[in-house]
């Protein structure tokens, strides 16, 4: 079972037992309010979409729960994404509002960059976010990425940043 760990915390797959956790993540509307994507209605589409997740098996990365290393919580998710049609990989993070502004997304996402870098010799990751998203701006800015360009984000203004695999 993969495990990527940092100084505080744990990045592993996700499992059905996150279920819950994972419901209620993406139950908060101010956590959901930049990122485009609805709420599970239930647990169990909760459940259901962390079985059918295939990108560990087709890619081996993706998205991971991220737990706090001192007591095995569950904080929220971050990981890499491959898009086959657009050929690129994303960096990607959400966490539980009372996580926010500790450092646990950029601290996870240099960890999921440096290990898709180092272990798949991904040449380039990107991250999206919409442009008022000032918080997900600035991370992409901590952990190295550059702004690139603008483009569409479900009908928002959104940001385009990059890192290269030097």
């Amino acid at each position: 079972m993969f495990q990527l760990e940092t100084n505080r915390l744990i990045l592993r797959e996700f499992n059905t037992q996150d279920a819950s956790s994972f419901y209620k993540l993406n139950s908060n509307p101010e956590v959901l309010k930049y990122t485009g994507d609805s709420a599970f209605k239930t647990v169990l589409e909760a459940q259901e979409f962390i079985k059918n997740y295939q990108h560990y098996s087709k890619y081996e990365y993706g998205r991971w729960a991220v737990l706090l290393k001192e007591s095995n919580t569950f904080i929220g998710w971050c990981g890499l994404k491959y898009t086959p049609e657009k050929e690129e990989v994303d960096i990607g993070f959400r966490f539980f509002q009372e996580f926010w502004n500790c450092g646990f997304a950029t601290e996870a996402a240099i960890a999921c960059i440096d290990y898709g870098f180092q272990k798949y010799n991904i040449s380039l990751i990107i991250g999206r976010a919409m442009k008022e998203n000032k918080a997900s701006v600035k991370v992409l800015e901590k952990i190295g990425l550059k702004f690139e360009r603008e483009f569409d984000f479900d009908g928002n203004e959104g940001v385009i940043y990059a890192k290269t695999n030097l």
